[in-house]
C-alpha cells in the first residue's frame, strides 16, 4: 500500500492504534508504519498522521537496531513552582528560618516551622512584594514548604538535663551524710515526699468483684467527693513506709502536719533517736528558701528534743537542732 492509497479511514485506524499503545509499544509502532508504507520517511509520517518526527525516527531506529530506549516518565510534565521561580524558594527560606526550630531529637532533617502555608503567603506579599496572581494557592504553598524541608508540627517542650556539671558533687554529699547516720545508732535517716492527688469517688479503675450483680461505677472522675494528697515517708533501714493523706493543699504546713502525725504514730519505735536526717528534694514547699517549712521544722525540733538535718538533693545541707541547745541554728 503507497501512500497514496491510505484512506482516510486507515490512518483514523492507525492514529487509534498508536494512541492506545504507549512507551517503546507506540514508538516501534508507529516506525513499523513509517518503513512498510511511507518508506521509512519520518516527515511524511507526521504529515499524514500527526506524529512527532523524532518519535518515529526512535522508533524505526530500535526496529533496526533492536536496542530499546529506556522512558523516563518522571521527567516529564510541568516544572514544580519553585523551580519555575527559584527566587521565591530563597524569599521563603529568608522568612521561614527566623521562625523554625530544629528537630529536637535531631533524628531528621526536617525543620519544623511555626508558621502556617497561609501565612508565608500573605507574609510574600506583604514584605517580599509578590502580587496575589504570581504566587500558588494556599495548598500548593503547603507542598512546597514540604519539598523544601519545612514540616508543620507541635512544639515540643524542652525536656529536662539528666545530670548536670554538679551532679556527681550533689550524690556525693548526700551519699557521705547518710552513711554517717545509718552508721550512728541514735540517728534515724527518712525520706519524706508527697504524690499526685488521688481523686476520690464511685469510680471503677479497672476494679472487679465477684457479685451476681456488679456495684455501678462511674466512667469519667469529672465531679469526684473530694481529692486526697498522700504524703509519704520512707525508713530505709528497716524498708518501713507511713501514708498520710489529707485533703488540703500541699503546702509547707501539710508536709510539717505529715511529719509531726508520722512522729506521734512512731516515736515508741524510734525512742532512743536523737537526729533525725531527712532526704528531700527541693520542691517549692519545703525547699531551704521557704520560711515557713524552716520555722515548722524548728518547732518540730523543740517539740522532740532532737536534731533535725535537711539533706537535699542540691548543695544544701540545713542543720536545726534545738533553740535552747548550744550553737543555736
Amino acid at each position: 500500500m503507497k501512500k497514496s492509497e491510505i484512506s482516510e479511514d486507515i490512518k483514523s485506524v492507525f492514529k487509534d492504534a498508536a494512541n492506545k499503545l504507549n512507551g517503546f509499544k507506540r514508538r516501534q509502532f508507529m516506525g513499523n508504519v513509517a518503513i512498510e508504507l511511507l518508506d521509512g520517511n519520518a516527515r511524511k509520517a507526521e504529515s499524514e498522521f500527526g506524529w512527532g518526527r523524532e518519535t518515529v525516527k526512535a522508533g524505526m531506529a530500535e526496529l533496526t537496531t533492536g536496542i530499546r530506549c529506556l522512558d523516563n516518565y518522571s521527567a516529564r510534565g510541568n516544572k514544580k513552582t519553585e523551580e519555575k521561580m527559584p527566587e521565591l524558594a530563597d524569599d521563603i527560606r529568608s522568612l521561614v528560618d527566623p521562625e523554625s526550630q530544629a528537630d529536637p531529637k535531631f533524628q531528621t532533617s526536617f525543620l519544623y516551622t511555626r508558621i502556617t502555608a497561609k501565612a508565608v503567603r500573605q507574609a510574600l506579599i506583604d514584605e517580599k512584594e509578590y502580587t496575589d496572581d504570581e504566587l500558588p494557592c494556599e495548598n500548593t504553598m503547603g507542598n512546597i514548604l514540604k519539598r523544601m524541608g519545612y514540616n508543620l508540627k507541635r512544639i515540643q517542650k524542652t525536656k529536662p538535663l539528666k545530670k548536670i556539671p554538679g551532679t556527681d558533687d550533689i550524690f556525693e554529699n548526700v551519699n557521705k551524710i547518710n552513711h554517717q547516720a545509718d552508721d550512728n545508732p541514735e540517728a534515724l535517716r527518712i525520706s519524706i515526699d508527697t504524690k499526685a492527688k488521688v481523686n476520690v469517688g464511685e469510680f471503677s479503675r479497672g476494679g472487679k468483684t465477684r457479685e451476681k450483680e456488679p456495684d455501678g461505677a462511674l466512667d469519667h472522675d469529672m465531679e469526684p467527693y473530694l481529692k486526697m494528697v498522700p504524703f509519704g515517708v520512707f525508713e530505709p533501714s528497716n524498708d518501713h513506709i507511713s501514708i498520710v493523706f489529707g485533703n488540703s493543699n500541699e503546702t509547707s504546713d501539710f508536709i510539717a502536719d505529715g511529719l509531726d502525725l508520722w512522729w506521734e504514730e512512731n516515736k515508741e519505735r524510734h525512742s532512743h533517736i536523737k537526729e533525725l536526717v531527712i532526704n528531700l528534694d527541693n520542691g517549692p514547699h519545703i525547699n531551704s528558701h521557704r520560711t515557713q517549712f524552716i520555722k515548722r521544722m524548728i518547732e518540730f525540733a523543740d517539740k522532740t528534743g532532737m536534731k533535725i538535718r535537711l539533706v537535699y538533693y542540691h548543695h544544701t545541707t540545713v542543720n536545726i537542732i534545738r533553740l535552747n541547745d548550744v550553737g543555736g541554728l
